[in-house]
C-alpha cells in the first residue's frame, strides 16, 4: 500500500479500541506495516484479526525486561506511538498513592524506558509520539492526578526531542473524545457531560478517534516539527 508511510514500520502501544485502533488502521491505510503492542498479545491479534499489515506483540510498559525484550523482537523499527494512560482521577482527600503510581509509569516512566530500549534501533529520521492530555493545559478540580501526569509527559517529549535529535519527538494531547473510556459513565452521565463540553468548546462538539489518529500521522510525517505537543481539543482550554 502506498503513502507517506509507505514501507515503514510503526509500533503503535495501546489497547485493540479506541484511539489506539484508530491509530493503528490509519498509520497502515498510510502504508506503514504496523506493529500493535499491549499487554494481552493474544486480545490484540483477534483485534486486529483480518486487518493486513497489523500485527500483534506483547509489551508491558511498567516492566522494563518486558519493554527491552520488545526491542530485541523487533530489530529495526521506524516510528513509535504510545498512547497507553491509566487514570488517577478523584480529589486530592481521595487519591491513591498506588494509583498515582500507574499513572506516571504507564505514561511517563514506561514510555522513557520504552524510548530508551528502542532509539538505538531507529534510523535518524524516525519518529516518536507520545500522549499528553487536556488536563494539563486546563486545571480542574477532581483531575490533579491525570494533569501532573500528562504535564510530565509534555516535559518529557520535549526533553527526548534535544537528546535524541535527529529523531523526531512530539506529543499529542486529547481534549474529550469519544471513546469507550467514558461508557462508565452509563448512558445518561454520559449524554449530560457530552452535551456541557461540546455547549462550551469552541467548536461546539466532541472529538472522534480520527482527529487525533489524524493529528498523529501529521506528527509522524511532518519532518521538520519536534519537540511540541498538538493540542488536538476542540479548543477546550479557552474556556
Amino acid at each position: 500500500m502506498t503513502g507517506p508511510l509507505h514501507d515503514q514500520t510503526v509500533l503503535v502501544i495501546g489497547r485493540g479500541s479506541g484511539i489506539a485502533r484508530a491509530v493503528t488502521i490509519a498509520a497502515r491505510d498510510a502504508g506503514a506495516r504496523v506493529i500493535a503492542a499491549g499487554r494481552n498479545r493474544d486480545d490484540l491479534a483477534d483485534a486486529y484479526a483480518g486487518e493486513p499489515g497489523i500485527t500483534a506483540e506483547s509489551v508491558d510498559l511498567t516492566d522494563e525486561p518486558s519493554i527491552a525484550a520488545l526491542g530485541e523482537r523487533l530489530g529495526a523499527i521506524g516510528h513509535v506511538v504510545s498512547t497507553a494512560s491509566a487514570r488517577a482521577r478523584g480529589l486530592l482527600a481521595d487519591l491513591d498513592r498506588d494509583a498515582i503510581r500507574r499513572s506516571f509509569d504507564t505514561k511517563v516512566i514506561g514510555p522513557l524506558m520504552l524510548v530508551k530500549h528502542l532509539a538505538p534501533l531507529m534510523p535518524a529520521d524516525g519518529s516518536i509520539v507520545l500522549f499528553s492530555g487536556v488536563a494539563a493545559s486546563k486545571i480542574a478540580v477532581g483531575t490533579m492526578g491525570v494533569a501532573i501526569t500528562n504535564g510530565a509527559a509534555d516535559v518529557l517529549a520535549r526533553s527526548l526531542a534535544l537528546e535524541l535529535a535527529p529523531i523526531r519527538v512530539n506529543a499529542i494531547s486529547p481534549g474529550v473524545i469519544d471513546t469507550g473510556a467514558w461508557d462508565d459513565f452509563g448512558e445518561q452521565r454520559k449524554a449530560s457531560y457530552f452535551a456541557d463540553i461540546s455547549a462550551r468548546n469552541p467548536v461546539q462538539h466532541i472529538g472522534t478517534v480520527d482527529d487525533i489518529a489524524n493529528g498523529v500521522l501529521f506528527a509522524l510525517t511532518s519532518p521538520f516539527l519536534t519537540g511540541q505537543t498538538l493540542h488536538i481539543d476542540g479548543g477546550e482550554p479557552l474556556t
